[in-house]
C-alpha cells in the first residue's frame, strides 16, 4: 500500500487535512489532495478535506472502508475503527436530515453506522456494527443487539456453485457435483434468467 506508507510517514489523514485547509491554493496543496484521494482509492475510504474535525484521530487500522460524510463534524481524540460510516441522511421528508456531531475522546468500533442529525457526547463508545440514528449522552456505551442463537440438530453448508454440467459444492478443495436431481432442479428454478451463468466453476 504505497500511499498509505507516503501518507503515514508524512503524519496521517488529519496532518495533510490541516495543510489542504491552511493554503488557498499552491503546488504543495493540490499535492498533498493528491495522496488523500489516493490513500482513499486505495483503502476504499471517503475522507474530505472540508468538514469540521477538531483534532487529529487515530485510525487504529487504518482508513479501510471508513466513510465521514464532509458535514460531519468530529471532536478531538477519536479513535475510528475499520468500516465505520459516519454518514449524513438527506432526505428532506425526514426528522433525522443533517449529519453527525461527535464529541471528543470518542471510540467508534469496527462497522458502525453513525447516521443523520444526531450528537454523540464525550467519551462515549460506540461498540462493533452498532447503527446509531439516535443523540447519546456523554460517558455512554453503545452496544449492537446480541446475536441469535438458533440451534439445529443438523446444518450442512454446503454453498452452491454452477458447473459446466450443473449444481455442485467444493468439499476438501474439490468441486463436487449434486446427484440429487430434486436439488439440482430447484438450484436450476432460481436460475431463471440465467443470472449465475457467468459465474460458472471449473467443475
Amino acid at each position: 500500500m504505497i500511499f498509505t506508507t507516503i501518507v503515514n510517514k508524512l503524519g496521517g489523514y488529519y496532518a495533510l487535512r490541516q495543510v489542504v485547509k491552511k493554503h488557498k491554493s499552491g503546488l504543495k496543496k493540490k499535492a498533498y489532495k493528491f495522496l488523500i484521494k489516493a490513500l482513499e482509492h486505495e483503502t476504499g475510504a471517503f475522507l474530505p478535506t472540508y468538514n469540521l474535525i477538531k483534532g487529529p484521530i487515530n485510525f487504529i487500522h487504518g482508513t479501510y472502508g471508513i466513510f465521514i460524510s464532509g458535514g460531519a463534524i468530529i471532536g478531538k481524540n477519536c479513535t475510528i475503527y475499520q468500516q465505520v460510516t459516519i454518514g449524513s441522511n438527506m432526505l428532506v421528508d425526514s426528522k433525522g436530515l443533517g449529519s453527525p456531531v461527535i464529541g471528543d475522546n470518542c471510540l467508534i468500533g469496527a462497522g458502525a453506522k453513525l447516521v443523520g442529525n444526531i450528537v454523540i457526547g464525550n467519551n462515549v463508545r460506540i461498540g462493533a456494527n452498532a447503527v446509531v440514528s439516535f443523540n447519546v449522552p456523554d460517558n455512554c456505551v453503545v452496544v449492537a443487539q446480541r446475536a441469535t442463537i438458533i440451534q439445529k440438530e443438523d446444518l450442512n453448508n454446503k454453498i452452491y456453485q454452477l458447473g459446466k454440467t450443473g449444481w455442485g459444492y467444493y468439499q476438501d478443495g474439490q468441486f463436487i457435483y449434486e446427484n440429487d436431481q430434486e436439488i439440482q432442479d430447484r438450484l436450476y428454478g432460481i436460475n431463471e434468467h440465467k443470472t449465475f451463468q457467468n459465474n460458472k466453476v471449473n467443475g
